[in-house]
């Protein structure tokens, strides 16, 4: 083994690490941030908001709403068509939730009675 070679190879891991980390730091730079239905927030009829927007997997979608009539609960697609919220599903009741989007589909119901039924609800894809 050649004198100094311990070193080279802590460098190169090293080296690999930094880019490693900026790679990451890049990524989630490159993070938008939408909040559902915009100025009117989460509310009903928000299941066209997603149209025409291009979500990637890191981008956060803030829901604003009173937490005291509204809530936020992600669901699976069967949750999202069915309009139910199955035991064990993520409520978020902040009234400023904001949720990471995972790559493929994420959906996203109000469970409070009808509400859901009523247009409260979304599908969204991130590639």
């Amino acid at each position: 083994m050649a004198q100094g070679s311990g070193s080279a190879s802590r460098a190169t891991a090293a080296l690999g690490l930094a880019l490693l980390l900026c790679l990451l730091l890049a990524h989630a730079a490159d993070a938008a941030t939408y909040t559902v239905g915009d100025s009117g927030g989460w509310t009903f009829n928000t299941a066209s908001w997603t149209r025409g927007k291009r979500f990637r997997a890191g981008d956060v979608l803030v829901f604003r709403y009173s937490p005291s009539v509204h809530n936020v609960v992600a669901v699976s697609a069967a949750g999202y068509n069915g309009c139910s919220a199955p035991r064990g599903s993520r409520t978020y009741a902040s009234g400023s939730d904001r949720i990471t989007l995972a790559r493929g589909s994420n959906y996203f119901i109000c469970s409070i009675a009808g509400h859901c039924q009523a247009g409260m609800k979304i599908a969204v894809v991130a590639a």
